[in-house]
């Protein structure tokens, strides 16, 4: 008989409802922290930072030690992976990622083979090597990549777009060749947490920002298809693996997407209330989500009445808590203190 997990997040993750959800927060390392701040700084850029072990490692701990969150997320960023895969990479600051274009067949026949990620990302597997042994013995230790037309966004058009028009057009006027970026992403992103896997993730996540912007068929095959694909891969390699799949704002496409891609947990964003999620998606298993990032800037009697309302909505079923997409860089440290506090309470 297989053990129960102790790890809070992971007793959520096996279907266990409990009477206080676990908490994190997506990108819970980050530049609302004055810490974070010194330790980029220190780093030179944010590229540097993410292929620094010993500094990636360093800002992960930094919210553990300051609020004890239930999960480290590993350090690193999406566009890690198709930057192991050949195109350059850099950070316009202020303004964020730029890419060398991927948009043409003979441009996605010369990309690096997928089992580039070995040695390219290896100064990620070293990180999260670090932070098993620097954890604390109750936090889980969660790695995570971009899903394939998430990254296949920004690799056609050089840049992230709200419309994701570039993926859109090659999609629509040349699918062949954007099937086969989809397919090398996918083999890639296998190969890529698997690795995270061995290294020391006890979860891994799967990003898939930009799923909203894709409907009917397309949601099917570009979202549904390749998370299952990369999910069934995962876990027969690594059997037990939990994963959280988050294809933000997919709306109704949020029902059912656990049944369809073999996920432990879906995580949802805040443009659908706790109450709708409680209803249509926890049926099927662990909910992670979905306070609004706002209320962690304004804080307050409404940071407040939310964090109940959402711990409230999803207390009949597995729930880890969390926002409904990254905390901001404007939010107020103490807000996140109060958010805590305030969920363990009620």
């Amino acid at each position: 008989m297989t053990a129960k997990p102790e790890k809070a997040i992971l007793r959520a993750l096996a279907g266990e409802v409990l009477p206080t959800p676990p908490v994190w927060m997506m990108r819970q390392a980050g530049r609302y922290l004055p810490e974070y701040r010194a330790t980029r700084a220190q780093a030179g850029d944010f590229l540097s930072l993410c292929y620094n072990p010993e500094l990636a490692a360093e800002v992960t701990l930094q919210p553990i030690r300051r609020y004890g969150f239930d999960a480290a997320i590993l350090f690193a960023d999406i566009l890690l992976l198709p930057q192991a895969l050949g195109p350059k990479l850099w950070f316009e600051t202020g303004e964020g990622p730029r890419m060398e274009t991927t948009a043409t067949a003979a441009q996605v026949a010369a990309l690096r083979p997928a089992e580039a990620v070995h040695e390219t990302l290896s100064p990620v597997c070293e990180t999260l090597r670090i932070l098993r042994r620097e954890l604390p013995p109750e936090t889980t230790l969660i790695g995570f990549a971009g899903m394939p037309w998430t990254v296949a966004t920004y690799m056609i058009a050089g840049r992230g777009k709200e419309e994701q028009a570039a993926a859109h057009r090659l999609k629509a006027e040349d699918r062949a060749t954007f099937q086969a970026l989809i397919d090398h992403l996918t083999e890639a992103t296998v190969l890529y947490l698997s690795a995270q896997v061995e290294a020391g993730a006890e979860v891994v996540k799967l990003f898939d920002s930009w799923a909203g912007s894709l409907k009917g068929q397309d949601f099917a095959d570009f979202a549904v298809k390749p998370a299952a694909r990369i999910i069934s891969a995962l876990k027969a390699r690594h059997p037990g693996l939990p994963v959280i799949a988050f294809p933000r704002e997919a709306g109704e496409g949020y029902v059912g997407f656990a049944r369809a891609t073999g996920a432990d947990c879906v995580a949802v964003d805040n443009s659908v209330s706790p109450e709708w999620a409680a209803r249509h998606v926890q049926k099927d298993g662990c909910v992670q989500g979905n306070l609004a990032p706002h209320h962690l800037v304004t804080g307050g009697e409404a940071l407040v009445r939310e964090t109940r309302h959402v711990v409230e909505a999803f207390r009949n079923g597995p729930h880890i808590f969390n926002l409904g997409h990254g905390i901001t860089p404007d939010a107020d440290p103490d807000n996140v203190r109060l958010m805590i506090e305030t969920l363990r309470a009620a």
